[in-house]
């Protein structure tokens, strides 16, 4: 018997040192799907949030993978959602197409996304460093982040915890936060809503990194710190933001996993260690 199997039926959270990073940025991002919802989720560590939330309080969520599966329950975790187990036991398998029109029509309620810059109002940037002409570097580029991020409901963004990467001003917005310029109206600063008009449907509502988790005011639009993750302080979160975040209404520590949720990740969801 493995030791995770000792945990199976152990809802008690886990303490500090016995469990990894990625192991609370899954169970943290699982946290935020909604039973019924269709979560749109890319590789790696959204897959192991949804699945985890797939057996645990949200069995009626269904995932859509960018390559062209919707629905699909495999017995196996994919490697990547090009992997033909995303097909297993789907209600749809089409292409990417077709799974960006069902976006575009309003059907995705959840996203999970990544960025390399986001500043206080969730604009994120994935597509260059420094000037945009003149650049530092390039970056990975948009791929589906500006379509997903426009057009899901909410979007949940995993970031690695960084000064240089929440910037009080991103270097390039590829994927629009809550108040941006509209470009339109030569460059003044908007808010999401007003630019958006009827296509509106939402916005970025979380950002989890490896040291704690954020949201968005609903009035404002500006991000301040929820809870932090254990072992760290406000103060440790504060001194990697480039701006003078919002730390007022902390609510304390980001919940650790459970026992029976580290046995549901490395037992049943991930037990070749794909993204664990």
């Amino acid at each position: 018997m493995s030791k995770w199997e000792t945990y199976k039926d152990n809802f008690d959270h886990a303490q500090v040192g016995e469990y990894e990073v990625i192991d609370l940025l899954a169970v943290a991002g699982a946290r935020e799907v909604r039973d019924g919802e269709t979560v749109f989720a890319g590789t790696g560590l959204p897959m192991l949030s949804v699945t985890l939330a797939q057996r645990t309080g949200a069995g009626h969520a269904s995932i859509i993978y960018e390559a062209g599966s919707i629905d699909g329950r495999p017995e196996s975790l994919p490697s990547s959602v090009g992997d033909a187990r995303c097909e297993q036991q789907a209600s749809v398998v089409s292409g990417l197409a077709d799974v960006f029109g069902q976006l575009e029509r309003g059907r995705i309620d959840l996203a999970f996304l990544g960025g390399a810059e986001i500043d206080r109002y969730g604009n994120v940037n994935t597509t260059v460093a420094g000037d945009y002409l003149n650049p530092d570097r390039r970056l990975a580029g948009s791929g589906g982040n500006p379509d997903i991020n426009a057009f899901a409901g909410r979007t949940i963004f995993t970031m690695v915890q960084e000064k240089r990467r929440f910037k009080e001003k991103v270097d390039y917005i590829t994927s629009p936060g809550w108040r941006l310029p509209d470009w339109q109206d030569g460059g003044r600063v908007k808010s999401r809503q007003e630019i958006f008009g009827d296509a509106f449907r939402g916005g970025p509502q979380v950002v989890i990194t490896n040291m704690a988790v954020f949201r968005f005011d609903d009035q404002s639009g500006e991000m301040y710190l929820d809870t932090v993750h254990p072992g760290y302080t406000v103060e440790d979160i504060q001194q990697l933001v480039g701006w003078d975040l919002d730390v007022s209404r902390v609510a304390g520590e980001t919940e650790p996993p459970s026992y029976h949720e580290l046995y549901l990740l490395y037992e049943e969801i991930d037990p070749e260690g794909l993204f664990l």
